[in-house]
């Protein structure tokens, strides 16, 4: 009999282990990643492209790129693609991120004969037709119009141009001519340029079986191989000293602050401890300047401070909104959380506190083929191991609070901060 009046017990967790992919390849060699955890009938394909900004000819051609793809194909226009998805219960989307283009489809197992050609003519034979271009454009500037009328976009848009530059493709920024400039060639040959087999790693998970992948090789095992893609080259980071900014914003009755610098990528041996000093710091709804700025101060509704890690870079930056009249107040409170972290280590406590979150965190990940499918798929696009998930997990168990102070000592120096407010 379950006594209700007894909270369950809490068990340590030390370790983990994320259950490895089977790899096969398709006739073209296009590796496909499979997590084969069948649970109920249903399955998820994902086919990553590195065809994002570091690939640009021009500006925004990837995203406009992605954007359009399902909008006609083929025989097919943007509504009869729509209408077939839909018709089986399937559903598609294609985040672009910074450094890769990400086709995510779900359907159930026994409709994957009859979604998966609708799916292929898309990636394969796109037609970026006009008036569809047009039309992005056009919403794309009233969505850019709407978004610079608010502080913390503007001041997000401030503080990665200002460390990476405006003409890297980690820090510029899109503006409406951007977008006026893009023409159906530019989409065309980007697409050729980057939509092949030697560019493209497919990452399947659920009911799978051999005929799932069959059924793949039979639809993009004669993909193009096209040119072999050698390692992003990107130009260099501006090398200078960090800058402190205040941006009038008209009308606003708030001012974004955001602080921040350039970090690294996962790959950088450091990563998994600032991934723990992060967390502490603003990384979750219990942290350091949640506990302060919002709980005690009472500046702010939110406030939080991210790891932003990307192939081949990465950023560290604090984002919050606060009334006019405490914008200086929280600066200061949010250097002073910094220097606390410089000058002690962090007691036992909150150590037990973060890293039992971090861990439930983990679990998350763990639990069901997609999730799981989603971590192999982060590993292997960023030329990760597939050990590196334990080797973190491990790292989170058992780092100290002393590595954690000489991190910061190492990374949360106030005068390597740049700093941006945008606001009244």
């Amino acid at each position: 009999m379950l006594d209700r009046t007894r909270p369950p017990a809490i068990y340590h967790i030390d370790r983990l282990h994320l259950p490895q992919p089977l790899v096969h390849y398709l006739d073209n060699g296009i590796p496909v990643y499979d997590t084969r955890i069948n649970t109920e009938e249903v399955l998820k394909i994902e086919f990553v492209f590195q065809a994002g900004r570091p690939q640009e000819s021009k500006k925004l051609v990837a995203k406009a790129t992605a954007g359009l793809l399902k909008d006609g194909a083929g025989h097919l226009d943007g509504a009869a693609i729509a209408e077939a998805i839909d018709f089986y219960g399937s559903t598609l989307s294609i985040p672009s991120g910074m450094d890769a283009v990400n086709i995510v489809f779900y359907c159930l197992t026994k409709h994957l004969p009859s979604v998966l050609p609708v799916l292929a003519e898309m990636i394969l034979s796109p037609t970026f037709p006009q008036h569809e271009l047009d039309a992005y454009i056009l919403r794309n500037q009233q969505n850019l119009k709407i978004d610079l009328s608010k502080p913390d976009v503007v001041a997000y848009r401030h503080i990665t141009e200002m460390i990476f530059g405006e003409t890297h493709p980690y820090g510029y920024n899109s503006f409406p001519e951007h977008y006026a400039a893009l023409k159906r060639e530019d989409l065309q040959e980007h697409h050729q340029k980057w939509y092949h087999a030697n560019n493209c790693k497919l990452f399947i998970c659920g009911k799978t079986d051999e005929q799932t992948v069959r059924l793949l090789n039979q639809y993009f095992g004669k993909m193009p191989s096209g040119i072999p893609v050698v390692a992003d080259i990107l130009p260099a980071v501006p090398d200078g000293p960090s800058q402190k900014k205040h941006f009038p914003h008209p009308d606003a009755v708030q001012t974004a602050v955001y602080i921040g610098q350039r970090m690294f990528s996962r790959n950088h041996p450091d990563f998994s401890g600032m991934f723990v000093l992060n967390t502490i710091l603003g990384g979750y709804f219990g942290s350091r300047l949640m506990n302060n700025i919002r709980e005690e101060k009472g500046y702010t509704y939110n406030i939080f401070s991210m790891l932003d890690t990307m192939h081949s870079d990465g950023l560290f930056y604090i984002g919050t909104e606060v009334g006019n009249e405490f914008k200086e107040r929280t600066i200061a409170e949010i250097y002073s959380e910094m220097e606390l972290l410089r000058k002690e280590p962090v007691d036992a406590e909150e150590m037990d506190m973060v890293r039992n979150y971090l861990m439930g965190g983990f679990l998350t990940m763990l639990d069901g083929p997609f999730n799981v499918s989603e971590v192999v798929r982060t590993l292997i696009t960023e030329s990760l191991p597939l050990d590196f998930f334990e080797q973190w997990v491990n790292k989170v168990a058992h780092i100290t609070p002393d590595e954690l102070q000489g991190l910061a000592q190492q990374y949360l120096k106030p005068e390597e901060m740049w700093e941006v407010a945008v606001g009244g």
